[in-house]
């Protein structure tokens, strides 16, 4: 019966979180512009930002997983596009049959990309 999960995660500055997400990671906005809300999607996934202005980046625990069939083109199109990846995260092939790599948005949110192998 589930169908779709769209994460929530926080965001100090909408505008910083934006910018980063369309100019390095080319996701696109959808939806009315709010003053603390943010949508934002790419291919078949959306992920959402609420404004939380008090967020301290040394404690943010934000994480989403998400699967792509194409870990290698997205990783090179990252790096290409200036994304630092995670120091403790670069490509590589994990014990669980995951190809994955990870990096951390402006607020230090985790977003880890990964692809069966």
């Amino acid at each position: 019966m589930l169908s779709t999960v769209h994460p929530k995660l926080p965001s100090r500055n909408l505008k910083i979180t934006k910018d980063f997400y369309l100019d390095k990671l080319k996701f696109q906005q959808f939806g009315d512009e709010y003053p603390d809300y943010l949508m934002l999607y790419r291919d078949n996934i959306e992920v959402h930002f609420f404004e939380f202005q008090d967020l301290s980046i040394t404690d943010n625990y934000g994480m989403i997983y998400i699967r792509t069939n194409e870990i290698e083109k997205l990783y090179e199109e990252f790096k290409a596009n200036g994304v630092p990846i995670h120091p403790n995260g670069p490509l590589s092939l994990k014990p669980w049959g995951m190809k994955e790599f990870s990096i951390l948005d402006p607020d230090m949110n985790l977003l880890t990309f990964g692809e069966n192998k």
